[in-house]
């Protein structure tokens, strides 16, 4: 594979990014994408904020009044502009936005939403970080369109964007004419969207530095290991809620999805069909997911051998398990338990320190 080399515009003069800011952003975010993008290409003397080569990027904090802003999360910022000082730029990141209801959606300022399409039509490109893709959707730049965002996020997505191709499964998505739009998925993925934007200007070599500077990491599997089931229980249908109480005390029964079609008391056709639409799973799907993500807690907290562990939750035949696994979690169940537990030396930290201080 070639490097990635740097786009021409970068030697002209710093791109303008403008990050914008909403109250349902939490700060974590906006700062670090912000503090990536004001060192990316650049070298800087100690004890001065003055850079001794050229800086990539001009990333400036907009939103929709001036003065200081309370944040979602209870810190107050000051914006450096608003919506009113910008006429052009040359990308608009949009950051993660705390929203979990369509009432939440709704309340987002529509004087930003409105500016984000305005600078789109006038030729700024699009970044989207997280729940930020959700920002692009209700700003109506994604109908028709691929996006990713937080898996958290999809159910809400999918509810409210039914012509959005979500794909939450992606770390980016590039959509929109001349792929002018980019999406990320996962809290943590405006690391990945913001060094897309450092190789895309800088090229591969830049991108790398700043990687090993801030210690950041591509996110190359995806969503797929971090993501968790999201049980729909708020459907109203209650039969099915009923099948939902009873699956996750029974699923390691080989016989759980005709003992769940039994309990409803419905055809099987019929039930295939409120299940579908009450939980978005097929019936086997959901016991799949729920086998699955009590493998994942076992992984993470146990020592015992995978073949104990695929037995307990439901499958004798190790590698059909382990190919279910992988289809759902993105990694093998060896490679799920390597990344998420705890590293050694911090676990002996923990009880070191528990033996020291114990409660």
């Amino acid at each position: 594979m070639e490097p990635i080399k740097p786009h021409s515009a970068s030697a002209k003069r710093p791109l303008r990014v403008s990050i914008v800011t909403f109250p349902e952003c939490d700060p974590s975010i906006l700062y670090g994408i912000f503090d990536t993008l004001w060192i990316a290409g650049a070298n800087w003397k100690s004890n001065s904020n003055e850079p001794i080569s050229q800086v990539l990027f001009s990333p400036r904090l907009v939103a929709a009044d001036p003065g200081p802003l309370t944040l979602i999360t209870g810190v107050t910022i000051m914006p450096q502009a608003t919506v009113d000082d910008i006429d052009e730029t040359d990308y608009v990141l949009v950051p993660n936005v705390v929203v979990d209801t369509p009432e939440t959606i709704r309340a987002l300022d529509r004087r930003l939403l409105d500016w984000i399409v305005r600078m789109h039509r006038q030729g700024a490109q699009l970044l989207a970080a997280c729940g930020g893709s959700i920002v692009l959707a209700e700003a109506g730049l994604l109908d028709g369109q691929s996006a990713t965002t937080h898996w958290m996020y999809a159910p809400l997505f999918r509810s409210q964007y039914p012509n959005v191709d979500l794909k939450e499964e992606r770390i980016l998505v590039q959509t929109g004419a001349g792929h002018s739009i980019v999406c990320s998925g996962g809290a943590s993925s405006w690391q990945d969207l913001t060094l897309y934007l450092v190789a895309r200007h800088a090229g591969t070599a830049e991108a790398i530095r700043i990687s090993k500077l801030f210690l950041y990491q591509w996110h190359r599997d995806g969503q797929l290991p971090y993501a968790s089931m999201i049980a729909n229980v708020s459907h109203g249908d209650a039969i099915i809620e009923k099948c939902q109480d009873y699956a996750p005390h029974h699923y390691q029964s080989g016989e759980i999805v005709a003992e769940l079609l039994q309990l409803s008391g419905l055809p099987k056709r019929s039930f295939d069909r409120r299940f579908k639409k009450a939980t978005g799973y097929s019936p086997l799907e959901y016991v799949q997911w729920l086998r699955v993500e009590e493998a994942k807690q076992m992984l993470e907290l146990e020592d015992r051998p995978i073949e104990e562990i695929a037995f307990e939750v439901g499958y004798s035949d190790l590698a059909s398990f382990r190919r279910l696994f992988r289809k759902i979690a993105g990694l093998t169940p060896g490679e799920y338990r390597r990344r998420f537990r705890l590293p050694a030396n911090v676990e002996a930290a923990i009880r070191a320190a528990s033996a020291a201080t114990p409660l």
